[in-house]
């Protein structure tokens, strides 16, 4: 692997003891990877910042660390609403640790806005190369934006923040950005708005870690955001095409790109429909991924003049919840919490309920394991029905 002058500085430990492991961490991971270069990076975003997560051994980690980051970098949702935790129902000595976290952070020059959409509040254009980690926000950064970034671990992102640079392997190359499976939606007139959670849940547990591409939609940007957080969820999708929306796929069509040369797998629409199904729930949860303003602007639009009768939470990153304090308000004013640095499935606050329902695929594949709960899936109309109890 080829390293510059400054690379072997730093690995040979001329820039400090932090710096050099950083750069041992990428040095290997690209070995593994068989990546013949570094490409540098124009941001990251950093996995394992909630405390229930990393837990004791990643918190004395993270506090051995001394350098600072090269690039701008941000993290992923903590554990807990960073002012508001007691409201939450988080326990004192958990809340002490995760502010721990946040510092052991924040002394390194990491952001701290906690949020697993990191394309609302920081520019990432197409074609970049960034090192980000949450699984949701890979698939966006690849899939919606155009930009380049492998699904990273926590401790290698922060390594490629720390050094400006990470292994030029994997979906920085365009040849692995190649559709490999095509899914054609045959659901016509009927597909809603909310059913890209459910189509992202069924494709991804056949598409595994294949690069899906899709025909027979036209989805808008939070409706692409749930579609590929869901398949990242349920599979491993980093990066997905649709036919003439997502950027890359236009450049395939002019490469001459054939889609019916692919393995293709037909979603039905009652297929769709048959993961959507009435329970009843002890709490509601939307925001995962965290909520655009859009997002924001449908729930406060149903909830408005409305009381709640089960607990109903609504996640976001903190830079969009004081944009729209006015939908915030709103909001809850129903007798909802929007909590901002959070999410549902790394926030010990969700672990307490027995069965939740969620507006989203990523949320529905997620919750049984992370919270201990049953999951039920709903569009976002009927999550705040059933939160109303309508």
């Amino acid at each position: 692997m080829y390293l510059d002058s400054d690379d072997e500085k730093i690995l040979a430990g001329e820039y400090g003891e932090t710096r050099r492991k950083m750069m041992e961490i990428l040095v290997a991971l690209g070995k593994v990877f068989g990546a013949e270069k570094f490409v540098p990076i124009t941001s990251a975003q950093v996995a394992g910042a909630s405390y229930k997560t990393i837990g004791k051994w990643g918190l004395e980690w993270l506090r051995s660390l001394d350098a600072r980051v090269a690039v701008p970098a941000v993290l992923n949702p903590i554990g807990m609403p960073r002012e508001r935790w007691q409201e939450m129902r988080i326990p004192s000595d958990f809340a002490e640790k995760q502010n721990a976290v946040l510092a052991a952070y924040r002394r390194l020059g990491v952001k701290l806005e906690c949020t697993c959409t990191p394309y609302y509040i920081n520019r990432t254009s197409y074609g970049d190369h960034v090192a980000w980690s949450e699984s949701s926000a890979v698939s966006y950064a690849n899939s919606v934006i155009g930009a380049r970034t492998n699904r990273e671990g926590g401790p290698s992102a922060l390594a490629a923040a720390i050094i400006g640079k990470t292994p030029y392997y994997g979906l920085h190359l365009w040849e692995n950005r190649m559709p490999q499976v095509a899914f054609h939606i045959e659901a016509g007139d009927t597909l809603h708005a909310n059913h890209y959670g459910a189509i992202g849940y069924l494709a991804g547990r056949e598409a595994g870690n294949r690069v899906p591409i899709f025909t027979g939609i036209r989805p808008n940007r939070d409706q692409l955001k749930a579609l590929g957080a869901a398949m990242a969820a349920s599979g491993a999708v980093a990066l997905y095409h649709v036919d003439g929306i997502t950027p890359d796929s236009r450049v395939l069509k002019e490469r001459g790109m054939d889609i019916s040369s692919l393995e293709t797998i037909t979603i039905t629409g009652d297929e769709i429909e048959a993961i959507f199904e009435e329970r009843t729930v002890d709490a509601v949860a939307i925001g995962c991924p965290h909520c655009s303003e859009d997002e924001l602007e449908e729930i406060a639009g149903l909830l408005k003049g409305k009381t709640v009768k089960i607990p109903l939470y609504v996640f976001a990153a903190r830079g969009v919840v004081q944009a729209n304090s006015n939908l915030v308000g709103t909001i809850e004013e129903a007798g909802a919490k929007v909590w901002e640095d959070t999410c549902i499935v790394v926030s010990p606050g969700m672990d307490h309920f027995g069965t939740i329902m969620v507006n989203s695929g990523k949320a529905f594949a997620y919750v049984p394991n992370m919270c201990g709960a049953a999951a039920v899936l709903g569009s976002t109309e009927e999550c705040i029905a059933a939160a109303l109890g309508e």
